[in-house]
């Protein structure tokens, strides 16, 4: 009996490491089975265009099964939980699926229901996500109706999916009300738990900047708490106010939220397997799970120190298919996952930003992927096009797990403009 690898979920993760397996492993030597509870494989780095109209959200959709290479067995079903002991997926209909590997690629969930008041009466009319189709679809609206006010994007909490995505919201929404015509009739702020507007310095002075140049207003530090709606607003339809946990109010008449993300709620359920969010542990260099050696995280799915984007998920894989192939050969695992991560952010006027970056090095200028290339942290129409080259490439290269050439999963160094070293202070003693 053929031996069988299982992979939990057909998103951008689950579908490149089902078929970059299937590319390594012939039919006779590995089952690989792909498991996921519904059948629409969604483009998300397209829901950032659907508010604006930039993108219509049935081209952003595609059956799953059909992005599977031949020998890949598709099945929904709904889990229910991971047997680790019995090394066996538990269904929600009672049945099972046994595995001598498995892959935990299902992704993250929004949470909205988590904070107080932010799927209330407001929820869909003055309140927003683009996070999901349903969402993004409906902002699409809420936008069009839009004549100005105070429109704010918030992050709820970290992690989320695609960190970038709300900075890319605000400068995309420069941009529209501007061609629209009423930009001085709108008020944008942009409120992050962060205490800038990126995680490192380098990128925040950039990002920060540019928030500023755009006339964007930046809160820092502020991590939703609630979500208030007044019963008369100046907006039309009534405004309301985040509330953070520390009390810090920010008024709105349509307020754009990236709700709190955790992982899959079977992963709770199953003892071991997640931590505190959901998310599955694992050794960072090798993607291993820390509670046994034949299971494996990848993408959003794991709790890395890493971003949870496409671009991270590609990279992964090439490293954790290597390693679940030295697994299976009883060999050590290749620990060379370096946390790179690599990001177009479009800032409008067919404009955008490169961001490149891994666990020790934060995202620097210079150019990618090499000496002459795409410029980095610098805001150039080949950048752009690169953003929208990006989904013909996924579709048809990284899904498929090929390899795109000249870049790697390990973050190039060549091309990067670092900053001097600091200066020793000067110790010396005056002369008397």
């Amino acid at each position: 009996m053929n031996r069988r690898i299982v992979i939990l979920g057909s998103g951008t993760a689950g579908t490149l490491t089902a078929n970059r397996l299937r590319r390594m492993y012939d039919r006779s030597e590995y089952e690989i089975v792909v498991v996921d509870q519904n059948d629409d494989h969604i483009y998300q780095p397209g829901l950032l265009f659907v508010p604006f109209g930039l993108a219509e959200p049935h081209a952003l959709v595609r059956p799953r099964g059909r992005q599977l290479l031949d020998g890949v067995e598709y099945r929904r079903a709904e889990i229910d939980r991971v047997d680790l002991e019995a090394d066996r997926v538990r269904f929600s209909d009672g049945d099972s699926l046994g595995y001598d590997v498995l892959v935990v690629a299902t992704g993250a969930v929004l949470l909205p229901e988590e904070t107080e008041g932010l799927t209330g009466p407001a929820w869909g009319k003055q309140v927003h996500t683009f996070y999901d189709l349903p969402g993004a679809t409906a902002l699409h609206r809420a936008l069009e109706d839009f004549q100005g006010g105070r429109l704010v994007v918030n992050v709820a909490d970290l992690p989320l999916k695609c960190p970038v995505a709300p900075l890319e919201f605000s400068f995309l929404a420069d941009w529209y009300f501007q061609r629209r015509g009423i930009r001085d009739k709108v008020q944008i702020t942009y409120a992050t738990p962060l205490d800038s507007a990126f995680t490192k310095p380098v990128a925040a002075k950039a990002l920060g900047g540019l928030l500023k140049e755009k006339g964007v207003d930046l809160v820092t530090d502020f991590t939703l708490g609630s979500v208030e709606m007044d019963e008369v607003g100046s907006g039309p339809g009534g405004g309301g106010r985040l509330v953070s946990y520390d009390g810090t109010e920010v008024p709105f008449d349509l307020a754009v939220v990236v709700p709190l993300h955790g992982g899959a709620p079977y992963v709770g359920r199953s003892a071991g397997l997640g931590d505190e969010l959901n998310f599955v542990r694992v050794d960072q260099r090798t993607l291993q799970s820390k509670v046994r050696p034949n299971v494996f995280a990848i993408g959003d799915a794991a709790g890395l120190p890493a971003s949870k984007a496409g671009s991270v998920a590609h990279f992964e894989g090439e490293v954790l298919v290597h390693n679940i192939g030295r697994h299976l050969a009883g060999e050590p695992l290749d620990g060379s996952y370096d946390g790179h991560t690599n990001c177009f952010i479009e800032t409008g006027f067919h404009k955008a930003l490169l961001i490149d970056f891994n666990y020790e090095t934060e995202p620097l200028p210079g150019h990618f992927p090499a000496a002459v290339g795409l410029p980095l942290l610098k805001e150039s129409r080949a950048n752009h096009l690169g953003k929208l080259a990006f989904e013909w490439l996924y579709w048809h290269s990284l899904l498929p797990g090929r390899d795109l050439p000249g870049i790697g999963s390990a973050m190039p160094e060549h091309g990067k403009t670092r900053p001097a070293p600091a200066k020793p202070a000067d110790t010396a003693h005056p002369a008397a």
